[in-house]
């Protein structure tokens, strides 16, 4: 995380490239290491990942970098000698979802590639007992006919039919077995990858920082949204108004320069606050006294 953070601060110049380049072995060895602790490679896939996306200067960083967390998450050996997914599932989806970071800067040439040989090393970890592992495989599948889409290149092929078959399974799922809210999240998840794949249409969301908002209209600028908001967590609203570096990858310009009077008049005071919560509390208090006494009325 420090390693992450520092990159992040130092940005995409010669500081932050030496930093990459100078821990990148350290990085692998230890992500490839089968005896180091499960914890400790789920951290270096994370920095691995980030660290190449923010300061990798050369293509062949890159595909190392996308070669070495493909050989962590891939199916069946996994990089662990066959050992079960379920037993390294945070490790490969912090491998998966940095290898799927890097997918949104790669040259079309090698893309191309990855479409070609690569992308149907996914569809199995859609049965993977971790719903973490299954979504962010079903986000990553998304991901690439989407970019599939931005080359004008055709990903349909014989077995399409049954990944959109595995899709609407996933998103109409009911086992008892899994607990109700990682059903709820999942079916939610896959409903959207499930449309986008059959009809091209992404479910837009909205993310609001101070007086500005950004617009995740594409998988790949979710994906980005989502690894640096894991990295960053409640400091992300922060870095998104005031980190350049931050800015500058999703296209928001330079930070905005307010005077006093903006911010005063941007800023609801504690007082207001309480007024609006009380009004609120009081209006649900009606409703539900409302519906009480219709429900008294019918008994």
């Amino acid at each position: 995380t420090v390693l992450t953070l520092l990159c992040l601060q130092m940005g995409s110049g010669p500081e932050g490239e030496e930093v990459f380049r100078s821990l990148k072995p350290l990085l692998v060895s230890v992500l490839t290491d089968s005896a180091a602790s499960p914890s400790a490679r789920q951290s270096c896939a994370t920095a691995l990942g980030m660290c190449c996306y923010i300061a990798a200067a050369d293509l062949e960083d890159l595909v190392s970098c996308l070669s070495c967390l493909e050989g962590i998450f891939s199916p069946p050996s996994t990089g662990e000698g066959g050992s079960a997914p379920a037993k390294h599932g945070p490790l490969h989806c912090s491998a998966l979802q940095s290898w799927s970071l890097l997918l949104t800067i790669c040259p079309p040439s090698h893309l191309r590639s990855i479409l070609d040989n690569h992308w149907l090393q996914l569809p199995p970890l859609l049965t993977s007992s971790s719903v973490a592992l299954r979504i962010l495989a079903g986000e990553t599948i998304a991901l690439l006919f989407e970019l599939a889409q931005d080359l004008e290149e055709d990903l349909c092929h014989q077995d399409t039919e049954f990944l959109c078959t595995q899709l609407k399974v996933l998103a109409t799922e009911s086992s008892k077995y899994r607990a109700k809210t990682d059903r709820r999240r999942q079916r939610s998840i896959f409903r959207d990858i499930l449309r986008f794949i059959e009809t091209g249409e992404y479910q837009e969301e909205t993310v609001r920082f101070g007086l500005e908002c950004m617009y995740l209209d594409s998988w790949a600028r979710q994906r980005t949204y989502q690894v640096f908001k894991e990295v960053l967590g409640s400091g992300i609203h922060h870095h998104l108004q005031n980190n350049e570096l931050l800015r500058e990858i999703f296209s928001l310009g330079p930070p905005l320069v307010l005077d006093a009077a903006a911010l005063k008049a941007s800023k609801v005071s504690r007082f207001e606050k309480h007024l609006y919560n009380s009004a609120a509390f009081k209006a649900r208090t009606k409703a539900r006294s409302r519906m009480r006494d219709k429900r008294a009325d019918v008994l």
